[in-house]
């Protein structure tokens, strides 16, 4: 199962995004929750790195093996990189409201 875990503090400020684990729902390869969520994960946080100016507030750490993708932010972040996290987060809930918990569970998180 992936577990999809976002965090907010009580300015309602993103301070985390994490994913962990792998779904399962079909072979490595073929699975295609594994690939909805990396596609979004990935392609959010090298949109957040090429169009803001906030790439030098998001700390990433990744690991393939274990599912892992982790990035933790310093803010203010900018309106842009805001918006793109929103989008983040509207993708999964997609995936979410598309595979059973079986496979995707999607935290949302007030620090």
């Amino acid at each position: 199962m992936i577990t999809v875990t976002i965090k907010k503090n009580k300015a309602k400020d993103y301070t985390l995004v994490q994913a962990v684990g792998h779904a399962g729902f079909a072979p490595s390869g073929k699975d295609i929750v594994c690939a909805a969520v990396s596609i979004l994960f990935v392609n959010t946080l090298n949109a957040i790195e090429v169009f803001t100016g906030d790439k030098d507030k998001m700390h990433i750490v990744a690991n393939e093996d274990e599912g892992l993708i982790d990035c933790r932010f310093d803010n203010p972040l900018s309106k842009e990189t805001v918006l793109l996290l929103d989008t983040l987060v509207l993708g999964l809930k997609g995936v979410s409201e598309q595979y059973s918990k079986k496979f995707f569970r999607l935290i949302t998180e007030e620090v």
